[in-house]
């Protein structure tokens, strides 16, 4: 309970929460040292550790911004294609590139304020000419794109790892994770820059500034170096890898595990690279933490207890399978106002509602997946739901009103979405 507390709370990092819970745990006798750290020999926790310094080898062969780049120089004539680009070049980073904030604050928010500025759009007066919209519609394109990827974001493995450890069966996991979101993914993220559009739209119609600044950034960056050709051709044998690995004998965490090692052995990455990227190893240590945790309330039947708990109060009230589902999420979503971060809220909450899901007979890869699912789509609807809200939000663009309103209405929207598209999908999947 303590540490569900500072989880939501958050009197400290994650990554310290996590660590004094452990120490806490092993000192009362509750667990073994062994116990309280098993799963720093998970391979998920691995998978998502090395494909962080992926994110590091973007950043530092620049092949992120040229990217980016890339796409606001042939479809970023007009403001709204200009979203577009940015959001079709976050879709082909998503994959390798867990850290939403690496991602969004490191590569997209500085091209972001950028543009908007050459466009004579800064913080305040004159944030409605372009860069209002253009921050906003990348907030609200997140969720879908985050939600499309095992890879794109680091709760999504968390949730992955707490649902096997209560019994689920998630199969080949990145590539079961792709199909069941391509479809309601791929339409939110499509659908985001155009509704943003709608709702604020900005001045400026047109960008003619932005292909011209982006052209002369692409110049200035030269042609693509060897550290990128490599660094492509690396990405490409992992996510490779990630999808017919399962049948060739090659697990996604040794997939990516040979990734690093050969960014290693060709000098894309130094090992003290790797040593100085603390979003990594920060990662590595409460993901794990909080896994072996979740593992061990399963194994001393906490979970169960609460399940059976609240499973009988569910019945006593005539609440079935699907009320229950429908229910559950719901209060799993509207808890997220008062949880500033996608990690505390899946680590606070996701093993308990699976459970509560699974005692009720919501079919397992429907509960556990459409909930990791939920833990994507409430990312924009706060100045403080995730990361990269919380980033551009900082930037001075977006009124608060907006991150709220807008964020909130599109939350509804997403979740339509993928309830409506997304069941049909899952349906002829077999799922239920």
């Amino acid at each position: 309970t303590a540490t569900i507390v500072a989880l939501v709370l958050e009197p400290l990092p994650t990554g310290a929460v996590a660590m004094i819970s452990a120490t806490a745990a092993v000192l009362s006798g509750t667990l073994a040292v062994e116990q309280a750290f098993s799963a720093f020999a998970s391979s998920t926790i691995w998978m998502i550790g090395a494909s962080f310094f992926f994110a590091r080898g973007f950043q530092q062969t620049g092949l992120g911004d040229r990217v980016a780049n890339l796409f606001v120089r042939f479809i970023g004539q007009s403001t709204l294609g200009l979203s577009y680009g940015l959001t079709v070049a976050h879709f082909l980073l998503c994959p390798t590139m867990p850290s939403t904030s690496a991602r969004s604050t490191g590569i997209f928010m500085p091209i972001v304020v950028s543009l908007s500025k050459a466009a004579g759009s800064f913080p305040g007066v004159t944030a409605d000419r372009m860069g209002r919209f253009l921050a906003l519609s990348q907030v609200q394109a997140g969720p879908g794109l985050t939600s499309l990827f095992l890879t794109g974001a680091a709760p999504n493995a968390l949730c992955m790892s707490m649902a096997v450890s209560l019994g689920v069966d998630v199969g080949n996991v990145w590539v079961t994770w792709f199909v069941a979101a391509s479809v309601p993914g791929l339409i939110c993220a499509a659908l985001a820059p155009y509704l943003v559009y709608r709702m604020v739209p900005p001045e400026l119609k047109n960008s003619p500034e932005a292909p011209a600044l982006a052209a002369t950034r692409l110049r200035e960056m030269g042609p693509l170096t060897w550290d990128e050709i490599i660094l492509i051709s690396v990405m490409s044998i992992a996510v490779a890898l990630w999808i017919v690995g399962a049948y060739i004998g090659v697990s996604p965490a040794a997939a990516a595990l040979l990734g690093l090692s050969l960014l290693l052995l060709t000098g894309v990455l130094q090992w003290k690279d790797c040593l100085g990227y603390t979003p990594a190893w920060d990662t590595l240590t409460w993901f794990s933490i909080l896994v072996g945790m979740s593992e061990q309330l399963k194994q001393l039947g906490v979970i169960d207890f609460f399940a059976q708990a609240v499973t009988a109060l569910l019945e006593a009230h005539n609440i079935g399978t699907w009320g229950a589902f429908a229910l559950l999420h719901a209060v799993y979503f509207l808890m997220h106002y008062m949880i500033a971060s996608q990690t505390a809220h899946v680590g606070a909450l996701y093993s308990a509602f699976l459970s509560l899901m699974l005692k009720t007979g919501v079919p397992g890869k429907l509960a556990a997946f459409t909930l990791a699912f939920s833990t994507n789509l409430f990312g924009g609807i706060s100045t403080y739901s995730s990361a990269q809200s919380a980033g551009y939000y900082g930037t001075g663009y977006i009124p608060m009103k907006d991150m709220f309103v807008v964020g909130g209405l599109l939350a509804l929207m997403w979740y339509a979405i993928f309830a409506v598209v997304g069941g049909l999908w899952w349906k002829a999947l077999g799922w239920f």
